[in-house]
């Protein structure tokens, strides 16, 4: 679709996909679509192919601990080539026991996106073909950024490793001076350049 508005996409994914088109959200101009889990991977394939948005900007999650279903996942997807430069927002639903379908053969990107959600959250990805840890250590017991997760953090048997302390600030390798500088002069230094 060339030139095509966010406005007129979320019309052509609704007359395509119908019912799996569950709502959709306009707020200071981007759109937003919550769809069904089960036809996720069909309508974000169709924004590919279909609709050109050939970038995938970020893949993220929400933990609505307390809730069932408890996690959210959410794409946000760009269309460079488009005239317009359209944004869209893809968003649904899933349960605690279930998985969240890879996009990792539609957006190379996506293979470290759902790789950080699963390290940071938890959730697995049907289909991904290298799902590890990427930004925690292999064998870490757990997934930081689940809201029962406690802000304390957890002991670790590994104080080599991780440590739950706060770290020391005072007396640190930086600096700051208190000044009505610019930015440059107000970032920190080194103490060695003092």
């Amino acid at each position: 679709m060339s030139t095509a508005s966010a406005v007129d996409i979320v019309q052509a994914l609704q007359k395509e996909f119908g019912d799996a088109v569950l709502s959709t959200h306009e707020f200071r101009g981007e759109q937003t679509l919550i769809v069904s889990a089960d036809k996720a991977r069909d309508i974000l394939a169709h924004c590919r192919d279909a609709l050109g948005f050939d970038y995938l900007i970020d893949i993220s999650s929400v933990d609505n601990f307390g809730s069932d279903p408890r996690w959210e996942m959410v794409y946000e997807l760009y269309a460079l080539d488009n005239g317009a430069k359209t944004h869209l927002r893809i968003k649904y639903v899933l349960s605690e026991e279930e998985k969240a379908p890879t996009v990792s053969d539609l957006w190379p990107t996506a293979n470290w996106h759902e790789r950080e959600v699963y390290d940071m959250m938890g959730i697995e990805f049907d289909g991904h073909p290298d799902l590890r840890r990427i930004l925690m250590w292999e064998g870490y017991p757990y997934f930081p950024l689940r809201k029962d997760f406690p802000l304390a953090g957890k002991p670790s048997d590994m104080p080599d490793v991780a440590f739950t302390n706060a770290a020391p600030l005072a007396g640190g390798p930086f600096v700051t001076s208190p000044t009505s500088a610019s930015t440059v002069h107000r970032e920190p230094r080194s103490r060695e350049m003092d």
